[in-house]
């Protein structure tokens, strides 16, 4: 049986909100050889070898097809793509690691705040001074593909090898293209961010390469992976009201915002009870109220436009 090949982040707050991910779907995470191996496994998840690598290392790893899945930010996903759709499909966004990818210029600059200001301050910046304006940044090809699509041409593209928003106090640039989860590292080194400079704001994603082998076995494996983490989400805002009797044609005449199962009905949390106790009124009690942790649906939708995506991929 071939693995499929799960890659999340190896060290700090990412690889820690990544294992409460799981563990909140039931998936214990459990690293093989000690602390210090880099490989692991899923235990409720069988066919898949998990990989502890650097976020960098999962992009790419995702981008070439040597890994199957992986766990690590849009920003690097499409910061080391050649062409995104093609390579890469977003299967959920997992609601932690958040950070925007912005454009920030010196707080002096009092009259820059769009981009088409740049571009102005930008041909008189190079009449001055001979030469165009210095943009650090670690993201290359995310800054190119941004300011062509906004015509911004009057700029230097600078590869930071260090802490980009010291860039501009220390001469080495005028301005920068870096990520920021709260903005305080950028206010602290006298930047503002333009009012339509966020080029991304970024987060955590489960994402699957395209590039991949996705054989019988692989396949499998996602999608008894995907169906554990739709049924856990599904679950979260729903209760399950069964009664003594039937409730298929009388939880309709309730309420609209129900979903037929067998002869219980899912219908949202927040209404649960109110319904559970109209439907007992109206002679069909005693009606049970369970709140489950796992909801698993006949179709899954992720997988869907997964198995999809990799269908067009093929063509």
């Amino acid at each position: 049986m071939t693995q499929l090949m799960l890659a999340i982040p190896s060290k700090g707050r990412l690889k820690e909100q990544t294992e409460a991910f799981f563990a909140d779907c039931g998936l214990k995470l459990k690293q093989v050889g000690g602390e210090r191996s880099y490989s692991a496994v899923l235990e409720g998840a069988p066919g898949i070898q998990i990989m502890l690598l650097s976020a960098s290392e999962i992009a790419k790893g995702l981008l070439d097809g040597t890994l199957h899945l992986g766990v690590t930010g849009e920003d690097l996903l499409r910061e080391h793509a050649d062409n995104f759709d093609s390579q890469v499909h977003l299967l959920r966004a997992l609601g932690f690691g958040y950070a925007d990818m912005v454009v920030a210029v010196p707080q002096s600059w009092v009259d820059v705040d769009t981009i088409e200001d740049l571009e102005d301050v930008g041909h008189a910046f190079r009449a001055r001074h001979g030469r165009r304006m210095r943009v650090a940044t670690k993201y290359l090809r995310s800054s190119r593909r941004f300011f062509a699509e906004r015509g911004l041409t009057q700029y230097r593209l600078i590869d930071s090898a260090g802490a980009t928003e010291a860039a501009p106090a220390s001469g080495t640039a005028e301005l920068i293209v870096d990520i920021t989860t709260t903005g305080a590292t950028l206010k602290a080194n006298n930047l503002k961010i333009l009012s339509d400079g966020v080029m991304l704001k970024s987060q955590a994603q489960l994402s699957a390469s395209l590039n991949a082998d996705w054989n019988e076995d692989a396949l499998s494996a996602i999608k008894n992976l995907l169906d554990i983490f739709e049924a856990r989400r599904v679950a979260r805002d729903v209760s399950v009201l069964t009664g003594g009797k039937s409730l298929r044609s009388a939880a309709a005449s309730i309420s609209d915002e129900v979903t037929l199962l067998g002869d219980s009905v899912v219908l949202s949390r927040k209404k649960a009870k109110s319904v559970a106790n109209a439907l007992s009124s109206a002679g069909f009690g005693p009606v049970s109220v369970v709140n489950p942790e796992f909801l698993f649906l006949e179709d899954n939708e992720v997988f869907g436009e997964f198995s999809c995506a990799i269908t067009r991929n093929a063509q």
